[in-house]
């Protein structure tokens, strides 16, 4: 469990950024029908943006993290306040006040600084912020009908601002590319003339159902060493968890959830924090998503308190939801199970802009979180290896192995998926699960066979837990020297077919560099298949839905779990990574509550299965990363707080 070097990633980024920068980039049109370019935005139009100021000696903050998880060190677990973080790794009071002084000169209203000292929201109009930043600003309606306005060009800072201010967001008010990862088999199930699942509900005084497709948080905590912390007195008192999310949500629907499953909880446990205005309530918007969320984080932890940060779905949204959440710092675990292909960030024209330091921004927002010892989740996609095929889906485009942002980022924990033992039947065929295995639906491609369809057709492909390797973010000292960690794949050639299925007419989209020695996700996965999937209520959604799965329900149960183990061990856990990667190498097969030896540090190989790419296979893979956890194990293995603290 010892850090054997500073990560360093701060630093590193910045490099990478400025060598992928000489990347060969496409020079295609968007496929499909562009925006429509409405005109100059008018000169009065009130805007708010987000500047996202940079970290002060990026390299010691990486440092000082790499110690808190450090036994060794005289830091470990020795976490910062919002204050200390402020006054030693965010700009300085003269630095802030140059950004302020120079936006107030223009007119621009300074709306608030967030507590850490690393975003200022400000208020103006497009020709101040034109002024500003040297950009103009265009209104364009997209396909839906919708206005949004977007610089012609890129922004620049000031000479007098370039060592403080990292990114202007908001200037781009455009409907971002992030989606919820959850997923079900409804279309599959339909070929069939199937429907999903009965709901099925627990029955006596358990909240566990036993029934695929019907799992509850109480089945979770079955599977994955939970009870045996339960059984202590372990339920997440005193323990907070938090959301971020892109929707919002409809409170009743968690409280319901719980109520129906079994579990007493206290009322008005949930907060909700809306940020930039919230996000939208909405089926088609996620708010379902959301209510998943809450509902398992919530229900692994049935005594925390649960804080929702909702923000729109947009670049700002979703930077201001991670700053807004750190910054207040109420929080012991985050998760977020929305995202978006890493390589959307890579200046593809017609479809993004250089983006790239906004992985950095949002990896600020997760380094503080880690310095602060808040424990971050992310969802590491539903689309296999191939990433960009959930949203620009094969067989028009060629599929590319790819990684999910923010879920590459090496400061949170990246969720991958597995599929429980077991049988999956579908009409006369049924496929054996034997073991716990990494989610891929290529398990079905007899099935799909047996009807005369291809894989594409029959919706299964690529379907399965993501995983893969980061082109932007190196390896992180924790996965140095671990078997199994992989680099990025030659002849990943990112193409559009216009006229499939002619593809003799094709456009060159992007080349996602070879041979990179990135970071690999996931780092642990739980069971995500929807044929082995979960209840959850929404009600904007229709109530009870079941047959659900996703990276979406494993990240939240993950922050729920991690938040028992938080209590057990009477201290925030803060990056967990280090400590994960220093248990590989368990004996597998240890879930069931205390069914193991009891020497096991708590990570459980997965050995079977694929994600269309990386196959399950002893030690860590980019399919199930290191493999799922025994909590109960996990507990006995992670060293508590100092004597002397």
């Amino acid at each position: 469990m010892r850090s054997r070097s500073s990560p360093r990633t701060l630093v590193k980024a910045v490099a990478l950024a400025a060598a992928l920068a000489a990347s060969s980039l496409a020079l295609a049109e968007r496929p499909g029908a562009a925006p429509q370019d409405m005109g100059a935005t008018p000169a009065a139009t009130t805007m708010t943006v987000s500047i996202v100021l940079k970290v002060r000696d990026p390299e010691a903050l990486d440092e000082f993290i790499a110690d808190t998880v450090n036994p060794d060190s005289g830091r470990y677990h020795r976490f910062l306040s919002v204050q200390q973080f402020r006054q030693r790794f965010a700009p300085s009071e003269g630095q802030i006040r140059r950004v302020t002084q120079y936006l107030q000169g223009l007119g621009i209203h300074v709306d608030e600084i967030y507590p850490s000292g690393l975003i200022i929201k400000a208020t103006g109009t497009a020709a101040q912020f034109s002024q500003a930043f040297s950009t103009g600003l265009r209104d364009y309606d997209d396909e839906q009908g919708r206005r949004f306005h977007r610089p012609d060009s890129e922004p620049r800072t000031p000479d007098l601002l370039q060592d403080v201010v990292l990114y202007v967001a908001g200037l781009n008010t455009q409907a971002s590319q992030f989606h919820p990862r959850s997923t079900n088999a409804q279309t599959l199930r339909a070929r069939l003339g199937q429907a999903l699942p009965a709901v099925v509900l627990p029955s006596g005084n358990g909240t566990a159902t036993g029934v695929p497709g019907s799992y509850t948080t109480g089945d979770v905590a079955g599977f994955y060493g939970v009870d045996p912390l339960y059984a202590q007195g372990i339920t997440g008192k005193g323990m907070t968890v938090g959301i971020a999310t892109l929707a919002d949500f409809v409170p009743a629907d968690a409280y319901t959830y719980w109520s129906r499953i079994g579990l007493n909880v206290k009322p008005n446990r949930i907060t909700q924090v809306r940020v930039d205005g919230g996000g939208m309530l909405s089926g088609a918007a996620g708010s379902g998503e959301t209510s998943l969320d809450v509902e398992q984080s919530g229900g692994l932890a049935p005594d925390a308190d649960v804080v929702v940060y909702d923000a729109p779905n947009t670049e700002a949204g979703f930077i201001d939801v991670f700053y807004k959440a750190v910054a207040d710092n109420k929080v012991d675990t985050l998760s977020v199970s929305w995202g978006s292909p890493e390589i959307y960030n890579f200046a593809i024209p017609g479809i993004s802009t250089d983006s790239r330091p906004v992985l950095v921004a949002y990896h600020q927002a997760f380094a503080e979180a880690a310095a602060q010892g808040i424990s971050a989740f992310a969802a590491a996609g539903d689309s296999g290896a191939y990433d960009t095929n959930r949203s620009l889906p094969a067989p028009q485009f060629s599929s590319i192995l790819t990684a999910d942002s923010p879920a590459s980022d090496p400061y949170i924990v990246a969720a991958g998926g597995t599929t429980l033992p077991g049988t999956i039947q579908l009409g006369r065929f049924s496929a054996p699960i034997p073991t716990e295995q990494v989610w891929g639906w290529d398990y079905l491609a007899p099935f799909c066979s047996s009807l005369g369809l291809d894989n594409n057709t029959c919706g299964i492909y690529s379907v399965g837990g993501g995983g893969g390797v980061s082109v932007f973010w190196p390896q992180p000292a924790y996965q140095r020297g671990v078997p199994g960690i992989r680099r990025s794949e030659p002849n990943q050639v990112w193409t559009y077919y216009p006229n499939y299925p002619d593809t003799s007419v094709q456009q060159y989209l992007y080349t996602v560099p070879a041979n990179v020695k990135g970071r690999n996700l996931p780092d642990i996965s739980l069971n995500s298949d929807p044929f082995t999937g979960y209840l959850v209520y929404s009600s904007t959604d229709g109530g009870w839905l079941t047959g659900y799965g996703g990276t979406s329900f494993a990240a939240p149960q993950l922050n729920g779990i991690f938040a028992l183990v938080a209590q057990a061990k009477g201290s925030r856990l803060g990056l967990l990574q280090p400590q994960l990667y220093g248990m590989r190498g368990s004996q597998r097969g240890e879930h069931q509550g205390e069914s193991g030896n009891g020497s096991s540090p708590g990570v459980v190989d997965v050995i079977g299965g694929d994600n269309w790419f990386y196959s399950g296979i002893p030690g860590y893979e980019p399919g199930a990363g290191l493999g799922t956890i025994n909590a109960a194990a996990l507990v006995r293995a992670l060293p508590g707080r100092r004597n002397d603290d």
